[in-house]
């Protein structure tokens, strides 16, 4: 999937990548959906595992947090998986009755909820901060799509820490 996305995976290149057969991949999955969902549970294991290291870092304030994220994000190593998920978002909005509903609105509850966990306590439950949150995420989603589409990584991080510093000078932590 990672190679070929979900639009073009094919069943029978996948069998024979990993030494199987369709036949057997149907049997254990039921289906071909049946498949692209526990990949996509899979791919989304491994987003909750990155995002509780990062939740797990509580010394961060919420701007810190954030370049945390877009330092992973941007990191040229995890290309292909972030074109994947962009795929499965896309598709989850489109197709929402498909192997990959719910994943985009699942996707952004985890995120919110790791930035929550980096705002103070007394702030987090505030309008703003529901605000804030959200902003910085938009930011990023829309600075991720901006580096997949044009492989920019010195232009994109540079407006990413322009807006990370300017929400540390506006008050990130309150």
């Amino acid at each position: 999937m990672l190679q070929h996305g979900l639009i073009d995976m094919s069943l029978r290149p996948l069998a024979e990548a990993i030494g199987s057969s369709p036949r057997v991949l149907l049997f254990l999955f039921g289906s071909k959906d049946g498949l692209v969902r526990e990949l996509l549970a899979r791919a989304r294991e491994a987003e909750l595992a990155m995002l509780q290291t990062i939740a797990q870092q509580r010394h961060h304030d919420l701007a810190e947090a954030a370049s945390w994220l877009w330092q992973w994000l941007s990191d040229a190593r995890h290309r292909d998986l972030l074109n994947l998920w962009v795929e499965a978002y896309g598709r989850s909005l489109t197709t929402p009755q498909g192997p990959w509903g719910g994943f985009a609105e699942s996707t952004v509850r985890d995120w919110l909820q790791v930035l929550q966990e980096h705002q103070p306590e007394h702030f987090r439950s505030t309008a703003a901060a529901v605000q804030q949150r959200t902003r910085i995420l938009a930011m990023l989603r829309g600075a991720l799509l901006d580096l997949l589409a044009t492989g920019e990584t010195a232009r994109v991080t540079a407006a990413v820490e322009k807006e990370l510093a300017a929400l540390g000078s506006t008050g990130a932590s309150h």
